[in-house]
């Protein structure tokens, strides 16, 4: 019979950790790189299966899937256990992957997303969650690098991999892909993770599952559809919005009276994880903008390939990788992390400042750099917004806490390409107008990014009208990311630095204990 032996806060982790860590990063990895392999074969699936006016859906299924079942897989974990709450969530995300891999029509592929992202949901959570019972707060900084490592990877290697299934394997397996990783990840947490069995004899909070997915599906429909499927005045929005206001408002109401609240308001009275909650909030509202324009413009403006839209993103995502690292090894090894959140805040300023200056006649050189700055701010912010959140609960909360700084994050993300989404395609169609008149006009009329192929079709003073545009346009969206990112420094200036817990040193009078997590030797 195999040993058994417990996780330390002192010298190196236990094989069986490092074994577990490696497939709490294949299931991160899952989560992360699978809308951006579907994204590119996406073109060739409606070539297939048609229903080009339903495309939005299959990304929107899934994002509301996920953002909705996002904070009810953390409670799950909290009342049931956190390695039965992961493996269902590996299960559920695989079950939608291979019938998204099968679907027949467009109808049936929405529907099968909308599993995968239910799934989905759960598997973010469940690794942060799960690293929060393994390793305690002083010495999970040094994994951070790990964590950002898997996002990098995501990001850049997503598109590069998504192109190549595609057009050598089909469409098909840009869903089957999931399944041999999956397995992979489901095999090696079975035998190895053994975490403490928990049973609440409180049941489910079903009336505030059902108000918050109400609410939070009501908010991601307004950020996708306002301003694209409907005007942001239309009836439409607005019963969308009073219908989530009414949701939010009941589920808090609610949240206070329930017997095990999905999401215990008690963990917002610690200063310190309600401002990581504004913090995440912003970083998604910036990041994923950033993301999102990026690559636009230098494939509309500075004549990059599509093809390669995950390596122009390089420098940003090189330099979060390296300051991420770097500010783990240096939380774990003083304790401290007040200043990250702080630089982190500046540099997020000023990179997006200098995005926004970025023009016409921008290098690459250039914007490598100014990418650089705004990668250095994230990788400051990413995952000590995590760290402290978590730190700042006790253990029985743990997975409420991850899952609600996630579920904060998606949100921003979702608010951020909605608004800069909107305030990038008014100002290029005010540009196009200007400078093309009525063939501007009509050019941008039904989508404000053109595709490689549609501008190359263009006649050479409006594709110069429309890199004017775009230039004009990611000035606009950028400026304001640079605004909104003012919110991270004045919450970072306000974050207590209290002790993490679990390090060499006693913890701080009255903290928890560092979790013993067990885990079965191999």
């Amino acid at each position: 019979m195999a040993d058994t032996v417990e996780t330390t806060t002192e010298g190196k982790q236990p094989r069986s950790v490092r074994v577990v860590l490696l497939a709490l990063m294949i299931a991160m990895m899952l989560a992360m790189l699978d809308n951006m392999i579907v994204g590119t074969a996406m073109p060739t699936i409606v070539g297939e299966l048609g229903g080009l006016e339903h495309l939005s859906w299959v990304v929107t299924g899934y994002t509301l899937a996920t953002a909705a079942s996002t904070p009810i897989w953390g409670k799950l974990g909290d009342m049931y256990g956190r390695k039965g709450a992961f493996l269902s969530s590996i299960v559920i995300f695989l079950i939608g992957s291979a019938l998204s891999g099968m679907a027949q029509d467009m109808g049936q592929l929405i529907g099968f997303r909308a599993v995968q992202g239910l799934g989905a949901g759960g598997l973010m959570v469940g690794v942060m969650a799960i690293i929060g019972d393994l390793i305690p707060p002083r010495e999970r900084g040094k994994y951070q690098g790990m964590m950002a490592g898997v996002m990098a990877l995501a990001m850049i290697g997503g598109p590069l991999v998504g192109g190549t299934i595609t057009d050598n394997w089909g469409w098909r397996w840009a869903f089957y892909i999931n399944l041999p990783l999956g397995a992979v990840a489901l095999a090696l947490v079975t035998a190895v993770l053994h975490l403490p069995r928990k049973r609440s004899k409180a049941g489910i909070d079903y009336l505030g599952v059902v108000l918050l997915t109400v609410g939070i599906t009501s908010i991601v429909l307004v950020t996708t559809w306002g301003g694209t499927e409907y005007a942001w005045t239309s009836a439409r929005i607005m019963e969308l919005i009073g219908i989530g206001v009414a949701a939010l408002v009941g589920f808090v109401f609610w949240q206070t009276r329930a017997a095990e609240p999905v999401l215990p308001l008690h963990i917002f009275k610690s200063r310190n994880f309600t401002l990581m909650s504004v913090i995440g909030f912003i970083t998604g509202f910036v990041m994923f903008g950033a993301t999102l324009f990026l690559p636009l413009y230098q494939q509309a403006v500075q004549g990059a390939s599509a093809t390669n839209s995950g390596l122009l993103l390089l420098p940003m995502l090189g330099a979060m990788l390296v300051t991420s690292m770097v500010a783990g090894r240096v939380t774990t090894n003083s304790g401290r992390y007040k200043i990250f959140p702080i630089v982190g805040g500046v540099l997020m300023i000023v990179g997006m400042y200098l995005l926004s200056l970025m023009d016409t006649g921008t290098t690459r050189l250039t914007s490598g750099v100014y990418m650089a700055v705004v990668g250095a701010g994230m990788g400051c912010l990413m995952q000590i917004t995590m760290l402290v959140a978590q730190n700042s609960v006790e253990m029985k909360d743990m997975g409420v806490a991850s899952s609600s700084t996630t579920l904060f994050r998606t949100l921003g993300s979702s608010f951020g390409v909605a608004i800069m989404g909107a305030l990038f395609n008014h100002r290029v169609q005010d540009v196009m107008a200007e400078r093309a008149g009525a063939l501007g006009k009509n050019i941008t009329e039904k989508s404000a990014q053109l595709d490689a192929k549609s501008l190359q079709k263009l006649p050479a003073a409006a594709r110069e009208a429309y890199q004017h545009a775009v230039s004009s346009g990611t000035h606009s969206a950028f400026l304001l990311g640079a605004g909104i990112a003012v919110v991270v420094l004045i919450a970072a200036l306000f974050v207590k630095e209290v002790p993490l817990k679990g390090g060499p040193k006693a913890p701080a009078e009255g903290a928890d204990p560092a979790p013993q997590a067990v885990v079965e030797a191999v």
